[in-house]
C-alpha cells in the first residue's frame, strides 16, 4: 500500500497573476525565529478524475505531479475542513492500482482520464522555532491550469499556501493567519487548485460570454446505472415523512460510500462503521415499510445484509479476541495452566487468516458496485409509498410505536423462558430488534425531538445488556472449542473451564438485571 500522510494547510488569495506577492514579516509570528528561503519549485501536475468528475464532487483529488521533494502520485482525501489524508505512490505512466482502488466506490467501472494540468512556480519558505524545527511551510504559487479534457480554457492565478508541519499543532495555523489578515491577505474561496482550475476554465454557457460555466457537475445517477454516488439537493427543513426516512436513507448510503477507502486502508473502526451504516438502511426499510415500498427495498436489504456478513467475518472474529484475551488478562496467575495465550493467538490467527484479502476483493467485485448503484438509484427516484406525502408525527411515530412493541414481546418471552439455549436465543432475538428500534428512532429524530432521542438512549442502553449477554454465549462457545483443541493436544483445560464460569456468570448477571432494566424502559414507554 501506498504511503499516507495527513496534511493540515489553509489556503489564500494572492495578487493577479504576473503580480507582485509579498508576504508579511513573519519572524513576528509568535513562536517563530527564524524564516528560511527555500527557493523556488517548478511543478508539472496533471490531475486525473472521470468525465463527469465524480472525484472533484466528492472533494477528493488524484494527480500526478513531477518537481518539488515529493514527485509521484497524490490521492487526498478529506478529512476535515482544511484537513486531508495525502497518499501517496511512486511516479508511473499510468493511475497505480493501489490509487485507484480506493476512489472504486466513487467512480465505479468508468475511466480516469487527465483532466486539468497545473504548471506552479512555487516560492517556498520554511517557519521554525529557536531549536530550528520547523514550524510551517509557506509557499507563494503562480499557478498556470490548462483544461484538457471536457473543456480547452486556461486561467492563471497566484495563491499563499500555509502547510503545518508534520505532528504541529494546528493553532498555530491561527497564528500565522492573524498575522496574513493584518496585511489584507485574506482565506482562498476554493477548496483546492483543482477545484479554482475546474472552475476557471470551464466552458462558458450559452448567453453567459465572459463568464466561466461550473465545473464538476455529475449526471443523473438514475439515468445511467454506472454512476458513483453525489449528495442530491434536500430540502434542510425536512416536511413530510418521506423526507425524513430519505435524508437518514441518504446519510447512510453517503456513509458507506465515503468509508470505502477507510476499510480498504484498514482505518481503525472503519470496517464496523461501514457495517452499521448497512444495518441502519436495512433497518430503516423494514421499520419505514409504510413510507419506502417494501416490493423495491427488500431486494436491496438482502443485499444489504450480504455485506454486512462479508464485513463481520474480520470484525467478529477481532471483537471475539478481544474478549478473551481480556479475560485471560483478569485471571490470577496461578489460574492459568498451559500454553493458553500461545493457544488463543494461534486459534485467532487461523480463522482471520486470508479474511483481510477476501474482504478486498468483496469490495472490488461486481455484486457490491452493483449495490452501491442501487443505492444511488433509490435516492434519486425513491419508491415512496402513499403515506410518505404525510406529516411526520403521525406516520413515523406510528412505525416506532410498532418496532417498540415487538422489543416488548421479545423481551416478555425471554424472561418467561429457564435459563438455558433457548433463554440465550430469544435474549439475542430481542438484541437485534433493540436495535432496529434504535435505528428507527434514530431517523426519527429530527421529526418527533425528545421522545425518539430518549428512546434511541434506552434502546441503546438495552442493546448494550443484552449485547453484554450474547458475548458470554460466543465467548463460552469459543471456550469449548479451545479447551477441545488444547485437550487433544495433551494440554491442561483448567484455564478454559475457569474462564467458561465466569462468563457463565456474567451472562446470569445480565439475566438478573434485565427484569429491572426493562421495567424502567416500558416506564418510559416509546415515542
Amino acid at each position: 500500500m501506498a504511503d499516507t500522510k495527513r496534511e493540515i494547510e489553509r489556503k489564500y488569495e494572492g495578487p493577479p497573476a504576473g503580480g507582485d506577492a509579498p508576504l508579511p514579516d513573519l519572524t513576528s509570528v509568535p513562536g517563530v525565529s527564524g524564516v528560511i528561503d527555500k527557493g523556488v519549485a517548478e511543478l508539472d501536475a496533471t490531475y486525473y478524475d472521470t468525465a463527469d468528475q465524480r472525484l472533484a464532487t466528492a472533494s477528493l483529488t488524484l494527480r500526478r505531479r513531477t518537481g518539488g521533494d515529493d514527485a509521484g502520485w497524490h490521492l487526498k482525501l478529506p478529512v476535515s475542513e482544511g484537513v486531508r489524508d495525502e497518499i501517496r505512490a511512486p511516479l508511473s505512466d499510468t493511475v497505480p492500482e493501489d490509487l485507484t482502488a480506493l476512489v472504486r466506490s466513487r467512480i465505479r467501472e468508468a475511466e480516469l482520464v487527465p483532466v486539468v494540468r497545473l504548471l506552479s512556480a512555487r516560492d517556498i519558505r520554511h517557519l521554525v522555532d529557536a531549536s530550528g524545527t520547523l514550524l510551517a511551510e509557506v509557499s507563494v504559487d503562480r499557478v498556470r491550469a490548462e483544461r484538457l479534457s471536457g473543456g480547452a480554457g486556461s486561467a492563471e492565478w497566484t495563491e499563499i499556501e500555509v502547510e503545518l508541519a508534520d505532528d504541529g499543532d494546528p493553532a498555530f495555523l491561527d497564528k500565522v493567519e492573524k498575522k496574513l489578515r493584518k496585511a489584507g491577505i485574506k482565506r482562498s474561496a476554493s477548496a483546492s487548485k483543482l477545484a479554482k482550475a475546474l472552475d476557471d476554465t470551464a466552458p462558458r454557457k450559452p448567453g453567459k460570454a465572459g463568464k466561466p460555466g461550473k465545473a464538476g457537475k455529475v449526471a443523473d445517477v438514475s439515468k445511467a446505472t454506472t454512476k458513483a454516488a453525489k449528495p442530491e439537493p434536500v430540502d434542510s427543513t425536512p416536511r413530510t415523512a418521506g423526507d425524513h426516512i430519505l435524508t437518514y436513507v441518504r446519510a447512510q448510503r453517503d456513509a458507506i460510500v465515503e468509508l470505502d477507502p477507510a476499510v480498504r486502508r484498514d482505518v481503525p473502526d472503519s470496517v464496523h462503521r461501514m457495517r452499521v451504516a448497512t444495518r441502519r438502511l436495512r433497518s430503516t426499510f423494514r421499520s419505514y415499510g409504510k413510507i419506502l415500498d417494501r416490493t423495491v427495498t427488500d431486494p436491496i436489504g438482502v443485499e444489504l445484509k450480504w455485506l454486512a456478513a462479508e464485513l463481520g467475518v474480520d470484525r467478529d472474529q477481532e471483537v471475539l479476541t478481544e474478549h478473551l484475551t481480556t479475560a485471560l488478562d483478569d485471571l490470577p496467575s496461578d489460574l492459568v495452566t498451559g500454553p493458553v495465550q500461545a493457544r488463543l493467538s494461534t486459534w485467532s490467527g487461523a480463522r482471520r487468516s486470508g479474511s483481510r484479502q477476501h474482504l478486498i476483493a468483496v469490495l472490488d467485485g461486481k455484486r457490491y458496485l452493483d449495490l452501491l448503484t442501487t443505492l444511488d438509484t433509490l435516492v434519486a427516484g425513491p419508491p415512496l409509498c402513499e403515506a410518505a406525502s404525510k406529516k411526520p408525527e403521525k406516520v413515523i411515530a406510528k412505525a416506532v410505536r410498532k418496532d417498540f412493541e415487538k422489543v416488548a414481546d421479545l423481551v416478555g418471552e425471554a424472561l418467561e423462558l429457564p435459563p438455558g439455549s433457548e433463554r440465550d436465543l430469544a435474549m439475542h432475538d430481542a438484541r437485534k430488534k433493540a436495535k432496529r428500534t434504535r435505528y428507527a428512532a434514530e431517523a426519527a429524530t429530527p421529526a418527533l425531538a425528545d421522545p425518539a432521542a430518549d428512546l434511541v438512549k434506552s434502546m441503546k442502553s438495552l442493546q448494550t445488556l443484552l449485547g453484554d449477554h450474547q458475548d458470554s454465549v460466543m465467548v463460552r462457545g469459543a471456550l469449548r472449542e479451545l479447551a477441545t483443541e488444547a485437550h487433544a493436544a495433551g494440554e491442561n483445560a483448567f484455564t478454559y473451564g475457569v474462564l467458561y464460569g465466569r462468563a457463565e456468570q456474567r451472562a446470569a448477571a445480565v439475566e438478573a438485571e434485565l427484569p429491572g432494566e426493562w421495567e424502567a424502559i416500558e416506564d418510559k414507554g416509546a415515542v
